[in-house]
Parts: C-alpha cells; sequence; structure tokens
C-alpha cells in the first residue's frame, strides 16, 4: 500500500482544509495517508472538526505558522524532515506555499519517490511589492524543480504559473479543479434559511446579501461596503448585508462603515439589527447561504473560490470579480463577473440583482447541476488517484 504525506499550511477554514480531508478519506483503502500542518492563525476558525468529522487525526505542528519566522520554519522544517524519515512515504503532496516549501525541501533532502504540490492560490499579485513578489517567484521555480508534479486547480491558473509567472513549464503542472461535498448544500433549505434569518433578525421583506471569506485585504471587502452603500441609496427595497468571517482588519472594516454611514453590529457582541452584521466565523456556511438572497465576492486574487461553489450548491445568485480561477469556477449563468476595479460596474450589477426578482430566479437554478458536476470530492479523488498512479510508474520506470 502506498504511503502518503500530505502536508498543509494550517488547519483553518477554508477549500485546502475540505480538499485535504477528502483526498485523504477517500483514497484510503488503496493509499494510506498521514496529515501534518500548522494551527489556525489569530482570528480564524479551526478546520479540526472537518477531519475528526471524517474520522481522521492530523498532526499539528505549531512551529509552522503563516509568516516567515526563521528559527520557528527551521524547527519545523527538521519536525518534517523527522516525520518522513519515520513514516517512509511514497508520496509527499503539499498544499499551499508554506507548507509547499518547507514539504517540498525536507521530502527532496530526504528522497521522497515522488513530490507532489498543490497551488491552491498564489502570492504573484495583490499581496506583496515588486521585489518581494519577484524573491517568491524565484523560490517557487526552485522548488517546481524539485517537484514530480504540480497541481493547479484551475485552467486560468495553470495559464498564470505558466505562461505568465513562468513558475513551472506546462507539462509539469496538471489541473485537477478542488472537489467538496456538496450535497449538504441542497438539503433542508427552508429549515436552515428559516433558522438564519430568525437567528440574525433578518425579516422577510428584507434581502440578504452575504459575503463570506477571512477579513483580509486581498478580500477587498471595503467594495463590498461601498457597493452596499450604493445599492442602500438608489432602491426601496430593504436590504441587510451579512459579512461571514473574521481577521485582522475587521475594526478597519467597522471603521469604513462608519465613514460610508452604514449601521453595523459585531454579533459575538452585541446581538442586534443592523445594514451590516458581521458574524464572524459560522462552522456550517450552509445556514448563512441557505438564509441568503445574492452572494458577493470581492477579491483581488482568488484560486478557487469556495464561496461561490457552494453558493451555486445552494442555488445563489453571484456578484463577484472576474479575478484567478473565478470564470472556471462559477457557471456563465449564474452569476455577474464583474473586472476587477470597476467599482461602478460592481455596483450595478449588485443593484439589478436587487431590484430583479426574476434575474435572481435565473441565477439561482443556472448554476447548481455545474458545481455538481465539476467540484464533487468523487472526481476530485479520481482524478488525484490517477495521477499518483502515473507517477509511481513513471518512478519505478527510472
Amino acid at each position: 500500500m502506498p504511503k502518503i504525506l500530505r502536508i498543509i499550511n494550517r488547519f483553518n477554514l477554508g477549500g485546502p482544509s475540505y480538499n485535504v480531508a477528502n483526498l485523504s478519506k477517500y483514497l484510503a483503502p488503496e493509499f494510506e495517508t498521514l496529515i501534518i500542518g500548522g494551527d489556525r492563525e489569530p482570528g480564524e476558525d479551526s478546520s479540526l472538526f472537518i477531519f475528526e468529522k471524517l474520522g481522521l487525526q492530523p498532526v499539528v505542528l505549531p512551529e509552522m505558522s503563516r509568516s516567515v519566522n526563521v528559527f520557528n520554519d527551521l524547527k519545523a522544517y527538521k519536525k518534517i524532515k523527522s516525520i518522513i524519515r519515520e513514516f517512509k512515504p511514497d508520496i509527499v503532496h503539499t498544499h499551499a506555499a508554506k507548507a509547499g516549501a518547507l514539504g517540498r525541501l525536507a521530502a527532496s533532502h530526504c528522497k521522497v519517490p515522488v513530490i507532489v504540490h498543490t497551488f491552491h492560490g498564489h502570492v504573484f499579485h495583490s499581496y506583496f511589492g515588486k521585489a518581494k513578489t519577484s524573491f517568491y517567484k524565484t523560490i517557487e521555480r526552485n522548488l517546481a524543480k524539485r517537484s514530480s508534479a504540480i497541481i493547479a486547480i484551475s485552467e486560468k491558473q495553470k495559464q498564470e504559473l505558466c505562461e505568465e509567472h513562468r513558475i513551472a513549464p506546462p507539462e509539469k503542472v496538471k489541473v485537477i479543479p478542488l472537489g467538496f461535498e456538496l450535497e449538504r448544500f441542497a438539503e433542508n433549505e427552508n429549515e436552515k434559511r428559516k433558522a438564519f434569518r430568525e437567528k440574525y433578525v433578518i425579516k422577510e421583506d428584507e434581502l440578504a446579501i452575504v459575503i463570506i471569506g477571512r477579513l483580509a485585504p486581498v478580500k477587498n471587502h471595503g467594495l463590498f461596503l461601498r457597493a452596499i452603500q450604493h445599492v442602500k441609496k438608489n432602491t426601496s427595497k430593504k436590504i441587510r448585508a451579512i459579512v461571514v468571517g473574521d481577521g485582522d482588519i475587521r475594526n478597519e472594516l467597522t471603521s469604513l462603515c462608519d465613514e460610508l454611514g452604514l449601521d453595523h453590529t459585531y454579533w459575538p457582541e452585541k446581538e442586534k439589527s443592523a445594514t451590516v452584521t458581521f458574524t464572524s466565523w459560522i462552522t456550517d456556511v450552509s445556514y448563512p447561504l441557505a438564509g441568503s438572497d445574492i452572494v458577493c465576492l470581492t477579491s483581488h486574487n482568488e484560486g478557487t473560490p469556495v464561496s461561490l461553489i457552494e453558493a451555486q450548491a445552494a442555488s445563489r445568485a453571484i456578484v463577484t470579480t472576474r479575478v484567478g480561477g473565478i470564470e472556471n469556477s462559477v457557471h456563465p449563468k449564474a452569476a455577474y463577473l464583474v473586472e476587477p476595479g470597476d467599482e461602478t460596474g460592481f455596483f450595478e450589477k449588485l443593484l439589478i440583482l436587487v431590484e430583479n426578482e426574476g434575474q435572481r430566479a435565473s441565477f439561482a437554478g443556472a448554476g447548481k447541476s455545474f458545481v455538481f458536476n465539476t467540484f464533487g470530492y468523487q472526481r476530485l479523488v479520481a482524478d488525484t488517484r490517477n495521477l499518483y498512479l502515473g507517477l509511481l510508474r513513471q518512478n519505478q520506470e527510472i
């Protein structure tokens, strides 16, 4: 039985955790998997419950944090090498940047036969300045040379990695979209909608506009809040904005609400109705999706937008920026895709959906079958299994 050491950046809520959990669970018993990764960051919610629900027991490396810390990174690197020597994996598969750097270096030095890395997103724009970005590109190019294969999670991402940023040659980069258990987003919708709207005091005549994700600059929540202000000024409809997630810039966002004249509340501290409700993290996002009428995403940069895949599974209308892998993840008849930087366009498209119930209904029904066919975990597992077996055969032939 081939052994896989699967390394994730950190155990926080998001696409990588679901991806790692589903692969580890459903590739068994053909493959034996050990999962390791860093702990969640302050302001993030833990994803360990996802693994525990599937009967998995990951190993947490507290030293492996998101930020660069030479002392902690060296400790994490030594721990990974020790785990590799003890576990003796046939494959090391890393997920996201920090895990990819430390894990691939350790696997290469320990002469692991097959080394695979998945880019869940990348930091080659909208994160750092030119010099720092160039530095990270150089590191990734060197790591790519140590990799047996690199997985991009969309065709758009592969194009960026190979043609725009020249991280690796196209023949080394395989496109395997993420895969999720999506059935829960189509189950008990009425009960979930009622429960969510009762909890957050959303009346039946109020349209709930939801955005889901960590509160970080790259997610561009400021655009969302400015769009809410614009819509509120230009419609007679009653609207509520629900911000699901938390992070370092929450206070900046509440200050922006004040500047824009939007009343707001942070629900864990004060439970009251407001135009903008910051809920912090919600473990089961099928509830806010069921309770919503429109789902937004405003990011500067995305790999595969999990919240939009889940929104389509829940049959919700979408307004999003067209960045990263979004155009490969959203059915064209399920959403308005707005070019990055076009704030006016985003405002106008959101207003159209608020005003037009028929357009919301049309969008709501278009994406469901698309995401179930494209992003189901069964397809993810089959694609990854085929890649592993092919790489193992190639290694045996060398």
